[in-house]
């Protein structure tokens, strides 16, 4: 297991808390400011500042590479000067013919093959291959301008249905992105099926669906009924189409950013994304409204709204979002998305020592079983090899 396998574990804790608390604290502003669109698309857009930020970066590596190679090159004259005084003395390597005959090497060459230097042209092969690999800041552009209307439905959708049905509901139909991430990742070539995935998957949804059945209830009645009234079936609708496309998006992230991200710098790929929606999507707004899927857009009335949705779309958009990326990346579609699946046992855990929320046992194990899940997930490729699946 790698050191960006291990990073990718610890950022998915991270992001899992970091949800959990977004999701909450978006609830509470569509209270007093129902305005998904504006959040989803404040958030999205909030994106394009990884744009300067990603240049800097480049800018300052240019630098040092530059540095360091003229700070080469002055020592290599050095040693040439050096060299140079020592006058008997001939650089054995120069001397040697630049051509393999057969009774100097042991390896088995062509007539054609025999007299072309070697070592220069497996760094040369070494060299082109990397080039293919990596994207340019033109491809990185055109793949965050393909992505960012997925990456803003799936935003956009979830934002809806917060507004529409509670944070438990919609935190589990958002694990069933799993199955979705699965099932894309394979007919995309992406991942490979195996059993131990296969079973991980449906433990996970074994799990979610046993928190669906199980039952939750507080000390105080009226918020139990409060909260059980506010659950839509738009609002679950809004749930599994945003997993939906969680899915979808994680996969093509993945795809395009390469094995461990090496094919593309995330922080681009993301401001761009931030950059397309700026630019492309506000008028989105008008036909949503228009239909009746969105209510008529407002600013927030006070300054501390202003605040409190500027903060959230900073902490619960631009970081999160950008740390999850990075785990996609560094670990797996599918153990990036199951682990998302651990904000169920989370927020049970936090309603349960803030809001004296009592669960269900049925509602225990499930939760139990979607971190077991995310445990299999992670030691698919173990399980696979010691039972020869």
């Amino acid at each position: 297991m790698s050191w960006r396998y291990r990073a990718g574990l610890f950022l998915i804790g991270a992001v899992v808390i970091i949800w959990v608390t977004s999701a909450e604290v978006t609830q509470d502003i569509f209270v007093d400011y129902k305005q998904p669109f504006a959040v989803t698309y404040l958030g999205a857009s909030l994106m394009v500042v990884y744009l300067p930020i990603a240049f800097l970066k480049d800018w300052f590596c240019n630098y040092l590479k530059r540095r360091s190679s003229k700070s080469g090159k002055n020592a290599e004259s050095l040693t040439e000067f050096s060299a140079g005084l020592n006058g008997g003395q001939k650089n054995f390597e120069l001397e040697l013919p630049g051509i393999l005959t057969r009774k100097d090497s042991e390896a088995d060459l062509s007539p054609h093959a025999e007299g072309r230097p070697l070592v220069s042209k497996h760094k040369d092969d070494a060299h082109m291959l990397k080039q293919d690999k990596e994207l340019t800041a033109r491809e990185i552009a055109t793949y965050g301008f393909y992505i960012a209307p997925i990456w803003f439905i799936t935003e956009y959708l979830s934002n809806a249905a917060l507004a529409r049905t509670s944070v438990a509901s919609t935190t589990v139909l958002s694990s069933t992105s799993g199955l979705f991430t699965l099932f894309i990742g394979a007919y995309l070539g992406q991942d490979s099926l195996n059993v131990a995935k296969v079973v991980a998957v449906f433990v996970s949804m074994a799990g979610v669906a046993m928190t669906t059945l199980g039952k939750t209830w507080a000390t105080d009645d009226s918020q139990m009924n409060a909260s059980a009234g506010k659950r839509t079936l738009v609002g679950d609708l809004f749930g599994l189409f945003s997993a939906m496309s969680y899915g979808l998006f994680t996969v093509l992230l993945k795809k395009f950013a390469g094995e461990e991200g090496e094919r593309a710098d995330v922080q681009k790929l993301f401001g761009y994304i931030g950059l397309f929606t700026l630019v492309a999507l506000w008028w989105l707004v008008w036909p949503l409204t228009a239909l009746g899927i969105e209510p008529k857009f407002t600013i927030p009335h006070s300054a501390k709204m202003d605040e409190v949705v500027l903060a959230n779309g900073f902490v619960g958009s631009v970081l999160s979002d950008y740390f999850w990326a990075l785990c996609v990346v560094w670990t797996t579609p599918l153990v990036a998305t199951l682990g998302m699946s651990l904000t169920i046992p989370l927020a049970m855990m936090a309603d349960m020592m803030i809001h004296g929320r009592h669960y269900s046992a049925i509602y225990i194990l499930g939760s139990t079983q979607v971190f077991a899940g995310f445990v299999i997930a992670n030691l698919s490729d173990w399980f696979s090899k010691k039972l020869g699946l």
